[in-house]
């Protein structure tokens, strides 16, 4: 028996503001959507050509609350090609919120609080 992931799913608050940091901050673009007939939910799932893995958007209509990310202990990690003009790009928009020069990686942060790992190819 074999498994394969495929994709992961964060909630989000701000559908459009999610996509566009997504697209900006690491490359990731709509590949389909799904919409509730009544409109109480879509689901958007985003990716790149580097990658069959995909993350899923979920904004809930009736969500009016943040989401409670707990101690943020887990995160999805993207390896980058060009280091240096990723973390600058990340410097520029203002969302690293972690980093670990010794291990050389850091961390951005979405919208909603979640955390991405940035590592440099091997």
């Amino acid at each position: 028996m074999n498994f394969k992931m495929i994709h992961e799913n964060y909630n989000v608050s701000n559908l459009k503001k999610s996509l566009d940091f997504y697209e900006k901050a690491l490359g990731l673009t709509e590949k389909r959507r799904i919409t509730a007939d009544d409109g109480s939910f879509i689901i958007v799932y985003v990716a790149n050509e580097k990658s069959t893995f995909e993350l899923e958007l979920t904004w809930l209509r009736d969500r009016t609350e943040p989401y409670n990310l707990g101690d943020e202990e887990f995160h999805l990690a993207f390896e980058t090609d060009d280091y240096e003009a990723a973390h600058r790009l990340h410097e520029e928009m203002r969302c690293i919120c972690f980093e670990n020069p010794k291990m050389g990686i850091y961390f951005i942060k979405d919208p909603d609080g979640y955390w991405l790992e940035v590592v440099p190819a091997k």
